[in-house]
């Protein structure tokens, strides 16, 4: 995993928990004491953690230095690709619920047309809105500070109201104990639901995913349809992926 992926998603884990033990987060990360201590220094040198006997706390900042903004350049070319990959799947006229995401607002410009897409993410929502043969629909709900993700039980109940050809869904994390997880537990809800209001769902995610266990279980492994990375190499959590009926695309 790059160096730049680990600590975000290291930083994400200590903002989950407000607090968090070195052993706890090695095993969700899958490396050494030392690299976790390595990383939490550097997190705390930039003021975004405290570190304490044992673990490390959170630290007040803005939503926006841990969320979208600074996530977007990260992997940027990987992203696109697999961006690139997953709209292929996507046949002109079908209807798509599009979650919220760095990798699915990179997605998003490589979406066929025509198409009605419901965005559950306000990024996606500016890239798609003056698009020609683009339906949009903007689920309402609340937008979640940082990640301008749509959440809460306006966006819930709109759900139960549609019915989607596919689901392209992000995910922070997925591992081969607990399946596909999410840091957020309002994040968590939304993508729960939303898998039930789409005849398949496509995961979209990264390799610096693979392996880590986030807070929030939204899935097992088998309970969607196909998954689009980039190729890693030998993996075991890919392997594990590979031994449901998930269909795995690398790019």
């Amino acid at each position: 995993m790059a160096v730049a992926d680990r600590l975000d998603l290291t930083l994400r884990l200590v903002r989950g928990a407000e607090r968090i033990s070195l052993n706890e987060l090695a095993d969700r990360l899958g490396v050494s004491l030392m690299t976790v201590r390595r990383d939490l220094d550097e997190l705390q040198a930039q003021g975004l953690v405290r570190r304490v006997r044992g673990g490390a706390v959170s630290l007040a900042a803005p939503a926006e230095e841990a969320g979208f903004t600074a996530r977007q350049q990260w992997r940027a070319a990987t992203k696109h690709r697999i961006g690139v990959t997953a709209a292929g799947l996507i046949e002109p006229g079908m209807t798509v619920l599009l979650d919220a995401g760095t990798t699915t607002a990179a997605l998003a410009p490589s979406l066929p047309t025509p198409l009605t897409v419901a965005v559950l993410g306000l990024q996606a929502a500016d890239q798609l809105a003056d698009r020609p043969g683009i339906r949009l629909l903007v689920l309402g709900g609340e937008s979640r500070p940082g990640e301008r993700s749509l959440v809460g039980h306006l966006t819930l109940r709109m759900l139960e109201e549609l019915w989607f050809d596919r689901f392209l869904m992000s995910i922070g994390a997925v591992h081969s104990g607990l399946g596909w997880s999410e840091f957020s537990s309002d994040d968590a809800t939304v993508k729960q639901h939303a898998r039930c209001r789409a005849d398949r769902t496509i995961v979209v995610a990264d390799s610096s995913k693979l392996g880590v266990r986030a807070f929030v279980r939204v899935a097992g492994l088998a309970d969607v349809d196909t998954f689009v990375t980039d190729d890693p190499g030998p993996d075991e959590t890919l392997d594990a992926i590979r031994d449901t009926s998930v269909e795995v695309v690398t790019t």
